[in-house]
């Protein structure tokens, strides 16, 4: 028990997983395949995981449709794609991987569409050499999701849906130059329903709590998912950021309702024959791509996009139009079956008639915290980091497909390199200092009465990161931005916190905010950092490439940022890379 009066459970286990998306539920599987307690903890019901929103499919030269695929050519499209900055060792660990990934879902009775004699179909995705792509329908994500929590529960592992992690717990222990390095024991948190606290020991945790784009005003994320926790949760435990800045913004995020703003219109329905149009009817794309038009790659049509409407041919909200009433009904009910109900439920709005009002939408951490390639250790001795919670394989431009399959490669290795990590530990150190801060934060918080609105000041820093640090970015914007930032972590000292009946949603959003504030710095000052136009960054006053900055960008609040050199790629990859054909694909 706490010091007052405060429920606690205290729970122990071997290994910890924080987060219950596809990259989590993997590394559980994997820990408990080998015989050793594990505990999943999310502060999302399990089955609405952020991962069961991808649509399009995953990655693996398996070579059921293109039989010279191979898993080099599949990284050779990774590094180009990611302008140079993905580590090769990365994309090698994955792409190799990446057929063991779907033989394990497969075995966890994952349905992929086949071909008539029972191979696995794959397509086309953007900017891949061969058709990789294998998928089940628009709803690939929620399939892999579905197989992940069934395999889970098969395996009787622990899963906690409603707790959310307000701390890692660490302890200073000697390290191999004579000083001291932090070391994992555990995490801290409270139940979102009735405010139980959790004390939770672990040998190793593995933090896969995902990215950090909620904190853009539109943004693909629903509201309570992607604020930036595992930034936060890394840094403070004595981590690293790596590439914040390297965000990808999908060119079709819905506008209204406000509290849907961001929801995506897959690329399918450009894939498919949509136009896009402007206010004054233009197809636009014919300036931007004339050759590839609506099939162009992702940020090209979300920069098309941004520059008709910060140019003022966008429609009265600030989008454009995406219209695919000429195609026929019979294919878009059959081809776009998902957006055609999520339109009909958010809008009433029937897409075989009427067109859709979109704008470029925050989608993905392509960066997020520093890890090894070899396992995904942090800079935490005993933490991990996996899915989009790290970084290393996207660079500036993540290829469509690749972050299923990360995921479940890495699921893997990183449950192995946990188990591994606790069976060489000697002895566990504690911190009761460290445990009674984790305490006195929440209780600091429930405490606090002061006049600001925690969800106000969410909405704060959504609004700067669109207006300075969104699709396009010059010096003085950010340089504002920073300054709106102070402001807003200045205002942040006077908030009030009001748990109710319904649960403790209002203590989750302060810490939520923190994450936020943390994430938003850290982008920011990268993006100034990197002074130069390259794949999702796009610098106004800088539009050209600077050979000097293909460079990963490292971020602490103790350092700042410091750029870190890329490994060199392996010459029988190096060989493949090469333009890859578009004629009739939907590049991503």
């Amino acid at each position: 028990m706490t010091e007052n009066t405060t429920r606690e459970r205290l729970v122990s286990t071997t290994v910890l997983v924080i987060g219950t998306g596809g990259s989590g539920l993997r590394a559980a599987i994997e820990v408990a395949e080998q015989g050793v307690d594990v505990l999943a903890v999310g502060k999302r019901p399990r089955h609405d995981a952020h991962t069961s929103l991808a649509a399009g499919g995953i990655n693996a030269a398996l070579g059921t449709m293109d039989p010279q695929d191979s898993w080099q050519q599949h990284a050779a499209d990774t590094i180009k794609e990611s302008y140079f900055l993905a580590d090769p060792r990365t994309v090698e660990i994955v792409t190799r991987g990446a057929e063991e990934g779907i033989r394990d879902l497969e075995r966890y009775g994952m349905g992929f569409a086949r071909e008539d004699d029972g191979r696995i179909s794959q397509r086309f995705f953007g900017a891949h050499t061969f058709r990789r792509t294998a998928f089940a329908g628009d709803y690939t994500g929620l399939e892999i999701q579905r197989a992940l929590v069934d395999r889970a529960e098969q395996l009787e592992i622990p899963l906690l849906d409603t707790v959310y992690i307000t701390r890692l717990l660490v302890d200073d222990v000697p390290g191999p130059d004579g000083g001291t390095v932090p070391r994992i024991f555990g995490a801290y948190g409270f139940d979102l329903v009735d405010g139980t606290r959790y004390l939770i020991h672990a040998d190793a945790v593995i933090l896969a709590a995902g990215g950090h784009n909620r904190i853009w005003r539109r943004t693909s994320s629903r509201r309570d998912e992607n604020t930036g926790d595992s930034f936060r949760l890394a840094v403070e435990a004595g981590g690293r950021i790596r590439d914040p800045e390297l965000v990808q913004f999908h060119p079709s995020g819905i506008i209204e309702p406000e509290s849907e703003a961001g929801t995506l219109v897959s690329e399918a329905a450009r894939g498919e024959g949509g136009i896009l149009r402007n206010a004054l009817g233009e197809r636009f794309m014919q300036k931007y791509d004339p050759e590839r038009m609506e099939l162009s790659t992702r940020d090209r049509v979300a920069l098309a996009a941004y520059t008709e409407i910060a140019e003022g041919r966008g429609t009265p909200n600030g989008g454009v139009w995406l219209d695919v009433s000429h195609l026929p009904r019979e294919t878009i009910m059959t081809r776009l079956p998902r957006v055609y109900q999520t339109m009909l439920e958010l809008q009433m709005l029937d897409i075989t008639k009427d067109p859709i009002e979109i704008a470029p939408t925050a989608h993905y951490s392509m960066g997020g915290v520093w890890v090894r390639p070899e396992d995904h250790r942090t800079d935490v001795d005993g933490l991990y980091a996996i899915g989009e919670a790290s970084s290393g394989l996207h660079g500036a431009n993540r290829l469509g497909g690749n972050s299923l399959i990360e995921l479940l490669v890495f699921g893997r290795i990183t449950g192995r390199a946990a188990v591994a990590h606790a069976y060489g530990l000697d002895a566990q150190h504690r911190s009761t200092d460290a445990v009674r801060r984790a305490r006195a934060e929440i209780d600091d918080l429930l405490a606090a009465d002061g006049p600001e609105n925690v969800r106000a000041l969410q909405r704060a820093i959504r609004d700067t990161m669109t207006a300075h640090a969104g699709v396009v970015r010059d010096e003085e914007g950010l340089r504002a931005g920073l300054a709106e930032l102070d402001a807003i972590e200045e205002r942040m000292t006077r908030i009030g916190i009001h748990p109710d009946i319904a649960g403790f949603q209002d203590l989750a959003h302060a810490f939520d905010l923190r994450s936020s504030a943390l994430a938003a710095r850290a982008t920011v000052e990268a993006a100034l950092e990197r002074r130069e136009t390259r794949g999702c960054h796009n610098r106004s006053d800088y539009p050209a490439m600077d050979p000097a900055l293909q460079v990963n960008l490292v971020w602490s609040p103790s350092t700042g940022v410091v750029r870190e050199e890329i490994p060199s790629i392996p010459a029988e990859i190096d060989a493949l890379i090469r333009e890859v054909d578009t004629a009739g694909k939907l590049v991503e």
